[in-house]
């Protein structure tokens, strides 16, 4: 890799990072929601203990993905808004590399959070102690898939004033598989079984991800400028 690129996507995700930072409600916001929704389900179904067991991998689950979509909205907004996606696909570099740094730097501020606060709320939800290692990983691994494919769904929809309906129209199915495999993992887990198989599927789909994902949202973000 020349150096000059290595130096530009550095400076890429450098740049994303301390725009995210400046904005403390985009990190903190997916958490509140977090620790809303599960603090709500023990009221709704009951303080049981083995029924909250049982439902807590779809829990933690729906609940990260519907965070996701929360935050994956404005991806490109900001890029977009003061004219710096103009000038990336003027650059010498290809876009779908300036992509791949927002992705990831996003994925660190919301997906790796999320997964470090998990175990709460796995404590909250009466998981057993066996399956949050599982939980943790499933979640980094998932949550990378849900902002790949929600980097996908925000290039296409970052020049809409109202495109957030569009976007969950766009992405909830594609994720999907993300959400059974993250949940069989889990599941698995808590009822003692090997769950490794289901990590390497999600292993897998990050892996797809990270080469198609970059190179979907870079042609969107170019629809999106010539629309």
């Amino acid at each position: 890799m020349p150096p000059n690129l290595t130096t530009f996507l550095r400076f890429q995700a450098q740049r994303h990072l301390r725009s995210a930072l400046r904005r403390p409600g985009d990190i903190l916001n997916p958490l509140v929601f977090f620790l809303m929704v599960v603090t709500l389900f023990p009221l709704g179904l009951g303080p049981d203990p083995d029924v909250l067991a049982g439902l807590a991998p779809g829990i933690v689950w729906v609940v990260a993905l519907l965070s996701s979509l929360i935050v994956s909205g404005r991806l490109f907004q900001t890029d977009y808004e003061d004219g710096t996606l103009e000038q990336l696909v003027l650059a010498p570099h290809p876009l779908a590399l300036s992509a791949l740094a927002e992705i990831i730097s996003h994925w660190l501020l919301s997906g790796v959070v999320l997964a470090a606060a998990s175990p709460i709320f796995a404590a909250m939800l009466n998981m057993p102690v066996q399956a949050v290692p599982v939980l943790v990983i499933s979640l980094l691994l998932g949550t990378l898939c849900l902002s790949l494919v929600g980097a996908v769904g925000a290039a296409l929809t970052v020049g809409l004033r109202r495109g957030g309906v569009l976007l969950s129209l766009l992405t909830i199915p594609l994720t999907v598989p993300i959400l059974i495999f993250g949940t069989s993992a889990v599941r698995e887990a808590v009822l003692g079984y090997d769950p490794s198989s289901w990590l390497a599927l999600m292993g897998a789909l990050a892996a797809i991800g990270l080469i198609l994902a970059p190179l979907a949202a870079a042609a969107g973000l170019r629809i999106s400028l010539e629309a």
